[in-house]
């Protein structure tokens, strides 16, 4: 019964957390355009892989990183550059497009399993985002992690995540399809537009929580 709990609880929460439009799911969606359901899959399965040890590690370790200062500053200062070269990255790939194939339809010719493990790799905003969700689920007794528990609670969140991205990238895939010639207008300024708007976001953050209160105390 335990088993069963830990999996369904890791499942709803990767899922729900899968779901906000993020740059692996604007990336998925471009290979989804670009290349069909088998690249998207292998690219999902990509970012899967770092996603198990990245659960497993924060699973095992949530207080600690929670607790370490310098290291959630880096990953916040990180996220900040990030989501701008993002932005930028996106929009010359959509100018180039109009020109050419575009760096992205050149990117895509390696393999898309490759490409999900190595932009997960630079999603260091899920280590704050599972250590907080795994100390919270640990302390508030929703998953037990004794001996094989932990196992079925990491299997829930892969699975959990694999079809939260999946099912939200055909859906927008869908409604972008529909929509075709309103999409090729909007698409080159939404994208990047999204990015500059998740890095004011978190300009913002970084502002407030380390700068505010110093200015305040002076």
């Amino acid at each position: 019964m335990k088993s069963l709990k830990n999996s369904l609880v890791g499942f709803l929460v990767s899922f729900l957390g899968s779901i906000p439009l993020g740059y692996l799911n604007l990336v998925g969606l471009e290979i989804y355009t670009k290349s069909g359901l088998r690249d998207l899959a292998f690219f999902l399965f990509g970012v899967i892989v770092v996603e198990t040890f990245v659960i497993y590690f924060t699973l095992l370790f949530a207080k600690q990183l929670i607790n370490n200062k310098k290291l959630m500053k880096i990953i916040d200062f990180f996220a900040v550059g990030f989501m701008f070269v993002l932005a930028f990255a996106f929009y010359f790939n959509f100018n180039q497009e109009i020109k050419s194939d575009g760096i992205l339809s050149n990117y895509l010719i390696y393999s898309p399993f490759v490409i999900g493990i190595i932009l997960n790799c630079f999603n260091f905003l899920q280590l704050p985002f599972w250590a907080s969700w795994n100390l919270y689920l640990l302390n508030g007794k929703y998953i037990a992690i004794e001996r094989q528990l932990k196992y079925y609670y990491i299997a829930g969140t892969l699975i959990g995540i694999f079809f939260g991205m999946f099912s939200l990238i055909v859906v927008l895939q869908t409604f972008f399809q529909k929509t075709n010639q309103f999409s090729k207008y909007i698409m080159p300024v939404f994208i990047p537009g999204f990015f500059i708007i998740l890095g004011s976001i978190q300009v913002l953050k970084v502002y407030k929580k380390y700068f505010k209160s110093a200015a305040l105390e002076i």
